[in-house]
């Protein structure tokens, strides 16, 4: 029978990576997820099996089953609750989640040899453990404290006792050889503990460093660089499974961390491009924003649907341009029968321009028009619809601020340098939107006070109602 545990583990990490395939395109993403889930059953399967021969006296059922059980519900019930607008926040928490069960495995392997009455491994073996359960508190309980304060900075804030607190984007200069010096001690902490396996202050100040260090790390990091932040979280929680793999033995764990930790690495990259960084420029200089906002100073007189509908009519080609207000008024489905009706009416042409960290999380605008059942082919990237928008006759915007603000191509503020949807250069632009007010990197968008931008003010979800309606009158 124990011949057929490495062949489980080796289904379980085939699994992931045909998984790890399919969600790379819209429409193969729910068979992968469907691939890693049974890959993540295999593995357990085949880890308590291990368990149950090679444990003494057996696994301790009882633990076990009650783990899962509790784990089953709490899942169950975040993922039933959780709105589409608090899938960022979600996503950020997990990330924390993974990081900390790593760590805490590590914690616990480590620990027999350090408190308990196992004779500790010589030479290499002791060496490799010590520096794997140092790097996995390191990585893993930084992962947790800057999840954590990552989430609170995607709500905006904590509520304590009724009060509400703003989260706060605060990094001085002076900070970044702080953060250096953080992680020098904890190298030289592990270094010391492999010499002194058995001394626990060691151990313990590793996950203290480590924990502000996370906290530190995200403090200075503003709003439009969020998406970046939860990408390389969401690596770094790999990261630290792999490291845990290294340290119980167990392959699977070194395979699925390492294939998290370098997808999301490739992810992260990927965000830093769309927002024309580079990762050290977004973790130390903070060119996120400050997290203030810019006064407005400036009026623009809104338009009703009935006027939208008449510009809208006669139009060759739209491109709509979703934003996180969308997600936040969950009005995709009115979205795509806006984009069915003026199809089969008028005969219009309708593409849909997506920005690659449009929302708070990589991909949040392809789930959600994925949900309301958008053609994929319809879904364009924002290098490939930007060349359309001058020959586009109305570039309707839903929700979306800093992506289409022209201050970015500045090279000034929060925003300077990334690119952006170039909706201000369509014919028309329609915005939908709840007021002039800024968006999440705090800077005024003049796209919203030119001669052709027309402003519905309301609501996502009633706007587009309103409009479509306005539609189907004409």
């Amino acid at each position: 029978m124990e011949e057929w545990i490495p062949i489980g583990y080796l289904l379980s990490a085939a699994l992931f990576i045909f998984g790890l395939k399919k969600l790379g395109h819209p429409r193969t993403a729910p068979r992968g997820n469907q691939y890693g889930a049974m890959g993540m059953l295999v593995a357990v399967l085949t880890t308590v099996i291990d368990m149950q021969m090679t444990t003494v006296g057996g696994a301790n059922w009882t633990l076990i089953i009650a783990g899962l059980v509790i784990g089953t519900v709490i899942g169950t019930i975040m993922a039933i609750r959780v709105e589409m607008t608090g899938m960022p926040e979600l996503v950020a928490l997990f990330n924390g989640f993974g990081g900390a069960a790593s760590a805490l495995v590590a914690l616990s392997e480590s620990w027999k040899y350090i408190e308990g009455s196992d004779a500790l491994p010589t030479g290499l073996n002791i060496q490799v453990i010590m520096v794997a359960a140092g790097l996995s508190a390191l990585v893993g309980w930084m992962t947790l404290t800057g999840s954590i304060l990552a989430m609170f900075k995607l709500k905006g804030g904590i509520s304590v006792f009724g009060k509400w607190f703003k989260t706060p984007t605060w990094g001085p200069t002076w900070l970044n050889p702080v953060k250096v010096l953080l992680v020098l001690s904890v190298f030289a902490l592990i270094y010391l503990s492999i010499g002194d396996p058995r001394n626990t202050d060691y151990l313990w100040a590793i996950i203290a460093i480590s924990c502000i260090l996370g906290i530190v790390l995200v403090l200075p990091i503003g709003g439009a660089d969020m998406p970046v932040v939860v990408s390389l979280l969401n690596s770094l929680s790999g990261i630290a499974a792999a490291f845990t793999g290294f340290i119980i033995g167990n392959s699977v764990l070194i395979v699925a961390g390492s294939l998290v930790g370098a997808s999301g690495l490739i992810l992260t990259f990927i965000m830093c491009k769309a927002m024309n960084r580079t990762l050290p420029d977004v973790l130390f200089k903070s060119f996120g924003g400050s997290g203030e906002k810019a006064e407005l100073t400036r009026t623009k007189v809104g338009s009703d649907a009935d006027e939208v509908a008449m510009m809208v009519d006669g139009a060759q080609k739209v491109i709509i341009v979703p934003g996180y207000g969308m997600a936040v008024s969950q009005c995709q489905h009115q979205v795509k029968e806006f984009a069915d009706l003026i199809a089969e009416k008028f005969g219009t042409e309708v593409k849909y321009a997506i920005h690659p960290v449009a929302g708070r999380m990589p991909g949040h605008m392809n789930v959600l028009l994925a949900e309301a059942n958008v053609p994929y082919e319809q879904l364009i990237e924002m290098d490939e619809i930007n060349p359309e928008f001058p020959e586009c006759d109305v570039a309707v915007i839903i929700g979306a601020n800093d992506t289409t603000n022209p201050a970015a191509r500045s090279g000034e503020g929060p925003l300077a340098g990334m690119p952006i949807i170039d909706a201000d250069a369509a014919r028309t632009v329609v915005i939908i939107k709840r007021s002039l007010s800024v968006g999440y990197a705090g800077v005024d968008n003049d796209l919203f006070y030119m001669d052709k931008t027309m402003m519905l003010f309301g609501d996502g979800k009633a706007m587009m109602t309103g409009l479509n309606n306005a539609i189907k009158d004409i």
